[in-house]
């Protein structure tokens, strides 16, 4: 039975699982993954911005990231949470396609972002004699403002396309938030032309050619490391950039193996578990790499509780 998008007024969402006896576990595990992205970030962001020694290009995109990470996973884990409280999965139509597009803008503003950061640390490993010089405060803003404006830019196409389907197979969105594939998958249009474009605009151009930026950079840090005499001055560089290369490392991973597959007829479920890490998992460690293997930001954070009074 097609229903027509005229008479859709909302969505179903199935979310993670169907089995009743686990429903508190995914909840409690939602809540606490999100209530810890949500504290880390937020911290990393209030530190950024109160502590001077922290107001640097690196820390300026980072906290760009940590803003994405928490509106991610706001976005997306929203409906996890409250559907459990309220026993209601319905979704309104307009708040789908809202969340759908949200989404796509944000992770593509997260990989652009890891570019900008990538840009950075070559800079600062290839050319430290001019990085205050190339890196200022302008150019960091212009990146930051390129990088939010193409990451909402570049879903407009694909949105465009899917907002105007007619009908739909089925109101149930086998998935735990509103997503472009689960949500191609149950229209009853052809989504050929979509599927084509997805890939080629969304994954190709503005997906690959970020990671294709970020190796190269990559490729010249390596060789100005490996340029490097001393053993402390290589290990020295190299702990500049292994926190950003890890949190790319993650992203890019999850991403590949959430949408990368040979084609959408593939199983929704497999998928859900890559999204739930994207969308939860990765905005939840970014801030502990990020602090953990950071010896600037656990000396800000002692700084800040200390002024508080919080620790001697």
């Amino acid at each position: 039975m097609y229903v027509n998008q005229t008479a859709i007024k909302y969505f179903i969402i199935r979310g993670i699982s169907d089995v009743p006896e686990i429903q508190f576990t995914i909840f409690f595990l939602v809540l606490l993954i999100y209530l810890i992205t949500l504290a880390g970030n937020m911290t990393i962001f209030l530190l950024i911005c109160l502590d001077q020694h922290l107001q640097t290009p690196m820390y300026y995109f980072l906290g760009n990231l940590s803003v994405v990470d928490i509106s991610c996973s706001t976005i997306t884990l929203h409906k996890i949470l409250t559907s459990f409280i309220t026993h209601d999965k319905t979704v309104s139509y307009p708040a789908c396609m809202a969340q759908m597009y949200m989404f796509g803008s944000l992770t593509g503003h997260e990989l652009l972002i890891l570019t900008a950061m990538s840009y950075d640390r070559y800079v600062a490993i290839c050319k430290p004699l001019r990085y205050h010089m190339v890196m200022n405060a302008k150019t960091c803003a212009l990146l930051a403002s390129a990088c939010w404006l193409v990451g909402f830019l570049q879903v407009a196409p694909p949105f465009g396309i899917l907002y105007r389907f007619s009908c739909y197979s089925t109101m149930e969105i086998n998935h735990f938030f509103c997503d472009i594939v689960p949500l191609m998958k149950i229209s009853c249009n052809d989504t050929s032309f979509l599927e084509m474009l997805f890939f080629m605009e969304g994954l190709l151009l503005f997906n690959f050619t970020p990671f294709v930026l970020t190796f190269i950079s990559y490729i010249f840090i390596i060789v100005a490391i490996m340029r490097i005499h001393s053993n402390h001055g290589r290990r020295k560089a190299f702990y500049t950039c292994s926190s950003h290369l890890t949190v790319v490392i993650l992203l890019y991973t999850t991403l590949v193996s959430q949408y990368l597959t040979p084609n959408l007829n593939s199983t929704l479920d497999s998928k859900k578990l890559f999204a739930l890490f994207n969308t939860a998992a990765v905005p939840m460690l970014n801030p502990v790499i990020y602090s953990l293997k950071n010896k600037d930001v656990k000396v800000a954070l002692t700084r800040s509780l200390g002024k508080f009074r919080l620790i001697p």
